[in-house]
C-alpha cells in the first residue's frame, strides 16, 4: 500500500471510530490531517480546534490506529501524547501527534537446534525474535517476570545458552530448580540452598559472592580512569526467584544483599558487570527501587494486564497492544541508544533443549 492510500485509509478509520470523541469533526470538514512517514505517522490538528487534544486523545487514537494497521504495523505504544513541532509558519498547523511504529509483527523464533543456532549466532549480540536484536554490550540489567507456569524458566534457559559463549555466569537458585540443572551441564558455579543450612546463612552466602563481584567492580573502575578503552570480559549474576531470597531472610542481611544488588546496578554497566533478575513480581520487596530503575531490558511474560504490569512498566497501559495468546508471551521493553522508546508484544523463542534441564 503506497503513502497516499495508507493515509485515506487510516484517516476514513479515525473518522468513523473517533465520531463521538471529537464532536463529529473530521478530515472532511479539515479539522485534521495524516500524514505518513516511513517511522510512523502523524495525526495533524487544526487549531482552534472543538475537541481537546490531550493524552486521552492520543491513547484513543492510538487504540484505533494499532487494530486497522496490524498486521502491516506494529505502532510503538507510548505513555503518554507523543507531541512533535512541525515546519511551517502557519500556527493552526504547527504540531502534530506522532505515531510511530515498526514494520510487520513480533514473530517468534523457531529454533530446532539450540546448540548450533547458539555457535552460529555467537557474540554480543543476541536474537530474540525476529527483527529484534539484543546488544549485550549496552546492556545494564535484565529483568523477566512472569506468574508460575509463564515461561519464565523456559526465556531464562535460553538467555543463559546465549551468555556462556560471552559472559562468566554466577547462577544463584534459591529453589535448586532449572537453573541449577543447566548449570550442572554447563559446569557453570550455581549457589544454592542446602537443607542443613539456615535461610540467612544461604542469603548471607549470596552477599559474599555479590561483595566479591562488587569489589571487582572497583577494581575495573581504576583500570578504567587509567585507559577508558581498557578491555573487560562480561560477568552476569543471574538471580532466579529473587521474591524468595528477599521474604523471610533476616533484616540486616536482607539489606545488605539490597545494598550489594543496587551498587552492582548502578556501577556495573561501565565494567561489564550485569544482574539477569527472574521473579514472579518485582515489587518494593524483591528488589530495591534503584536497581529497577536501572534495568535496560524488562520483559513480562504470562497474562499482562494493569496489575501484572505495574511494577515494571508502572506508567504503562497495556491496553490496545495486540499479545498473542500462548506460552512465553507477553511485553518487553529495551532502554538502550539503539532502539526507540518503544513496549512491544514478546514471542519468546522456540527450541529443544538437553533431556532433564527443562
Amino acid at each position: 500500500m503506497d503513502k497516499l492510500s495508507l493515509e485515506s485509509y487510516l484517516a476514513q478509520s479515525l473518522n468513523m471510530a473517533l465520531a463521538s470523541q471529537i464532536q463529529g469533526e473530521t478530515s472532511y470538514t479539515n479539522s485534521f490531517n495524516i500524514k505518513v512517514e516511513d517511522e510512523g505517522f502523524l495525526f495533524i490538528p487544526r487549531l482552534p480546534a472543538g475537541y481537546i487534544v490531550d493524552s486521552e486523545l492520543y491513547q484513543q487514537i492510538f487504540l484505533i490506529a494499532n487494530a486497522s494497521l496490524y498486521p502491516i504495523y506494529t505502532l510503538l505504544k507510548q505513555n503518554s501524547a507523543y507531541f512533535i513541532p512541525l515546519d511551517t509558519k502557519d500556527i493552526h498547523v504547527q504540531r502534530a501527534f506522532f505515531f510511530p511504529w515498526k514494520k510487520g509483527i513480533s514473530k517468534r523464533l523457531i529454533i530446532k537446534d539450540l546448540d548450533d543456532f547458539v555457535q552460529r549466532n555467537k557474540g554480543t549480540r543476541l536474537p530474540l525474535m525476529e527483527n529484534l536484536v539484543l546488544d549485550y554490550e549496552k546492556v545494564t540489567s535484565i529483568a523477566i517476570a512472569g506468574n508460575s507456569g509463564s515461561g519464565k524458566s523456559y526465556a531464562l534457559t535460553y538467555f543463559l545458552s546465549l551468555l556462556k559463549p560471552i559472559s562468566e555466569l554466577i547462577i544463584i537458585d534459591p529453589k535448586f530448580d532449572t537453573p541449577s540443572r543447566w548449570a550442572r551441564e554447563n559446569q557453570v558455579p550455581v549457589i544454592h540452598p542446602n537443607p542443613n543450612r539456615s535461610k540467612s546463612d544461604f542469603v548471607s552466602e549470596i552477599n559474599e559472592t555479590l561483595s566479591q563481584g562488587l569489589n571487582l567492580i572497583l577494581e575495573r573502575q581504576r583500570l578504567l580512569y587509567d585507559n577508558p578503552q581498557h578491555p573487560f570480559t562480561h560477568l552476569t549474576f543471574v538471580i532466579d526467584e529473587v521474591l524468595a531470597l528477599s521474604e523471610g531472610t533476616n533484616k540486616a542481611i536482607k539489606e545488605a544483599f539490597f545494598s550489594l544488588l543496587s551498587q552492582i546496578a548502578l556501577l556495573g554497566r561501565a565494567t561489564k558487570v550485569h544482574l539477569l533478575l527472574v521473579s514472579q513480581r518485582f515489587d518494593y520487596n524483591s528488589i530495591p527501587v534503584s536497581v529497577r530503575e536501572q534495568l535496560s531490558v524488562l520483559i513480562q511474560v504470562g497474562n499482562i494486564n494493569h496489575k501484572t504490569v505495574q511494577f515494571l512498566f508502572p506508567d504503562l497501559n497495556p491496553e490496545g497492544i495486540v499479545i498473542p495468546i500462548g506460552v512465553g508471551t507477553g511485553l518487553i521493553q529495551v532502554i538502550d541508544n539503539e532502539h526507540p522508546y518503544q513496549v512491544l508484544p514478546l514471542l519468546c523463542p522456540t527450541y529443544s533443549t538437553k533431556k532433564g534441564i527443562l
